[in-house]
């Protein structure tokens, strides 16, 4: 019969959020680059683009949740959006090796100049201590691995209790509702660490500027790389949020439940790109130098 479905894949039918999508990056780059000069109206344009970004999110990821609800998400399109997750993940870690290249290229070959006088970290420079708000996000985000594991394993086994009273209860969480409990605590957990960072960049011995303005090639590629992972937090968190209301939602099956194994792969790969930055940047990076 013409027009019979005989594969497994889903052809997408038109949409307008491809076209609406681009139109709304375009106008938040034009709104970054007339900030970036001062001009008229630039936070204007710039949030607007912003807005037309949030409004793409929602309006394609709605549609995909209703494509899984439909039942066009089978067996092969689920592979192939996992290969897309995982292109998404790589790209991500390039992003960070360039700030590790940044990173190792000051600290191996310091600049000869005055201001750092050949050494790494730069002369009189005072550093974070490691063993202190560092070493306590890092054991935060450890915990939160596991929960986000521990959520998992819940969800691909089924476990969900029924509502029980008490503060778990008042959550809508059952006795053996695993999903929840691990999903709660990874939110928790990241909120947590966001707080902590926050804490210690306000406490932060240096300040993210430019060299000829008092600042340190240090301080920038220190920020530039913790920085650029903490916001990578808050969008897991964010991703996690949206999980936890889809699970609320019923979304989920043990058979199909893409969009939360992609939240705890991406929770997975900043965790594993912590544990890098702690190692390079917070203990290698400031040893020899006085701690604040």
């Amino acid at each position: 019969m013409a027009g019979a479905k005989n594969h497994q894949y889903h052809i997408l039918p038109p949409s307008i959020w491809p076209l609406f999508g681009s139109m709304s990056a375009l106008v938040l780059a034009s709104g970054s680059i007339m900030w970036m000069h001062s001009m008229a109206a630039a936070n204007l344009v710039f949030f607007a683009g912003v807005a037309g970004i949030l409004i793409t999110f929602f309006g394609w990821w709605s549609q995909v949740i209703q494509e899984a609800h439909a039942g066009d998400h089978t067996p092969v399109v689920q592979l192939h959006l996992r290969y897309g997750m995982i292109l998404f993940i790589a790209s991500e870690v390039m992003f960070f090796v360039g700030w590790f290249w940044a990173w190792f290229d000051f600290a191996l070959f310091p600049s000869t100049v005055e201001a750092v006088g050949g050494m790494w970290p730069p002369k009189g420079m005072h550093v974070v201590n490691a063993w202190e708000f560092p070493l306590l996000n890092t054991l935060i985000l450890l915990c939160s691995g596991c929960t986000i594991t521990w959520s998992h394993h819940a969800l691909l086994h089924n476990q969900r209790g029924g509502a029980l009273k008490g503060l778990w209860g008042l959550l809508g969480v059952g006795e053996n509702d695993g999903v929840k409990k691990g999903l709660w605590l990874t939110i928790i957990l990241g909120l947590i660490f966001s707080s902590v960072q926050a804490y210690e960049y306000m406490e932060s011995p240096f300040p993210f500027k430019a060299a000829s303005e008092g600042g340190s090639s240090y301080g920038g590629a220190f920020f530039m790389a913790t920085g650029f992972h903490g916001f990578h937090v808050l969008v897991g968190t964010i991703f996690l949020i949206v999980n936890l209301v889809r699970v609320y939602k019923g979304d989920f099956t043990p058979r199909q439940h893409f969009g939360f194994e992609a939240a705890a792969w991406y929770w997975h790969f900043v965790d594993v790109v912590w544990l890098f930055l702690f190692a390079s940047i917070y203990v290698w990076g400031g040893w020899g130098a006085a701690v604040h």
